[in-house]
């Protein structure tokens, strides 16, 4: 059978992110069947509707698949929802073809039955994409999908995200198979990988372990390492992987880049890593490794709010994990992530004060935290009142703290961050918007260096 997957996502802040999902799900259904990939971002809005139609007009495909990474940016001081997207793009797909519409990806399984309701496909697919298989399998021999794992119909309640069993991850198609590909080689250059799925932390707000479990499910360091070449080979001039905590297992990150290191990988890399106390030489391993930036998920500076958030390291810790990475030479960013249960005005300046310390750092400074079904998060602002009976969240909404507003959170970050060249507030900043042209402009990479030079 063929199929035409659809990658929807647009959003090109800071840099246009490829569709890693969309590459594993087409490596899980072809062979026996035969994939078209359609990729959304680069495109404007008034071409979407005519690309749509021309694919399927040309594909003929006997199923389509529409890959929902995110429903809403999260950036409650420049909320942009995508709903409405979502609803033309389905429109399009359902005025060209009467082949089944199948959703999936991690927007839709952490809303699964809000878009179930709201877009009203055939299918959809909840959890992890290499169940699309036999999903695909079932639509071509014209045989019931109900029974098999992960699947969502119409006016049932979804099944809950588990993971495949055995841990099973289907090889990702080549990435020439996306045919938007040298969109984002010139756009940045940075092509994406994952090497190990499964998030044990506990943070309140994270809707990780949501969508990929808490079991930890790691690749092969010598098989990433083949990936990444792989990658090499198709143009990328830089890599970032995906995992949602590169160094959760500190053993795995540390076999990962040495794996790299054996594989001569030409290009650099960078990850998301948590600001833990790092075992000794950890990030001096990942430079020689060729690991280049390094993405901590700080959040908070404030002791008070990392216990309500419930993350796995105190101040200290975030400190000595700096100083580590930038005496490795490595480009540091630190996300903080303001507005959470029991914020405020003191612990938003303790976070700020400490921030003081982390020398020649982006600081990326969000204030808002959105609330995803199934969170503790969103237990404890049902508790507070401020999500009422039946009311789904996806609308974007954001947690309120009582003792200060999300306005005066945003006020108070804005007029420290004024003149500091390295503080970045919200992804509607001028300073983000100029990260965005250097990308156009063919710059390679993260670019905190240029933010705080």
């Amino acid at each position: 059978m063929r199929i035409l997957l659809v990658s929807l996502n647009r959003v090109r802040f800071p840099y246009p992110v490829y569709p890693l999902g969309v590459d594993h799900v087409a490596g899980a259904i072809s062979p026996p069947h035969e994939v078209r990939i359609l990729d959304l971002c680069p495109l404007d809005p008034a071409e979407i509707g005519p690309a749509l139609a021309r694919a399927v007009r040309e594909l003929q495909p006997g199923a389509v698949g529409l890959s929902i990474r995110n429903v809403d940016n999260e950036d409650q001081l420049s909320v942009g929802a995508f709903l409405d997207d979502l609803r033309h793009a389905v429109a399009a797909v359902r005025s060209a073809t009467a082949a089944p519409v199948v959703l999936g990806g991690s927007g839709f399984t952490l809303y699964a039955a809000e878009l179930m309701e709201a877009l009203r496909p055939d299918y959809g697919l909840v959890g992890e994409g290499e169940r699309a298989r036999a999903l695909f399998d079932a639509i071509a021999r014209g045989a019931s999908a109900e029974r098999l794992p992960g699947v969502a119909l119409p006016g049932r309640p979804p099944p809950p995200p588990r993971p495949v069993e055995g841990g099973a991850r289907a090889p990702r198609a080549p990435a020439g198979g996306n045919p938007a590909l040298d969109f984002y080689l010139q756009r940045g250059g940075i092509l994406n990988l994952q090497t190990r799925r499964g998030c044990a932390f506990q943070c309140v707000y994270c809707s990780y372990p949501l969508i990929d479990g808490r079991a930890s499910r790691a690749t092969p360091a010598d098989a990433a390492a083949a990936e990444a070449k792989h990658l090499e080979a198709a143009g990328a001039r830089y890599l970032f992987i995906t995992d949602s905590v590169f160094n959760g297992d500190p053993a795995h990150a540390l076999a990962v880049a040495d794996a790299f290191r054996r594989a001569r990988l030409g290009i650099p890399w960078s990850a998301y890593f948590a600001p833990l106390a790092p075992p000794p030489g950890f990030y001096d391993r990942m430079a020689e490794a060729g690991c280049t930036h390094v993405e901590f998920g700080t959040e908070s500076l404030s002791q008070a709010m990392l216990r309500r958030l419930r993350k796995a390291f105190r101040p200290e810790h975030v400190l000595a994990a700096h100083e580590a990475a930038r005496r490795a030479g490595l480009h540091v960013a630190h996300f903080l992530l303001l507005g959470g249960p029991g914020e405020t005005a003191a612990t938003v300046d303790e976070t700020l004060d400490a921030a003081e310390h982390l020398d020649a750092a982006a600081l990326f400074f969000f204030c808002g935290m959105r609330i995803h079904p199934g969170t503790e998060l969103a237990v404890l602002a049902r508790a507070a009142g401020q999500i009422a009976p039946g009311q789904n969240l996806l609308a974007p909404v954001f947690y309120e703290p009582a003792a200060i507003s999300l306005a005066a959170i945003a006020e108070r970050v804005a007029r420290r961050a004024a003149g500091r060249r390295g503080w970045i507030v919200g992804s509607g900043s001028e300073r983000a918007a100029a990260l965005q042209r250097m990308y156009e402009h063919g710059h390679t990479g993260p670019l905190w260096e240029k933010l705080v030079a």
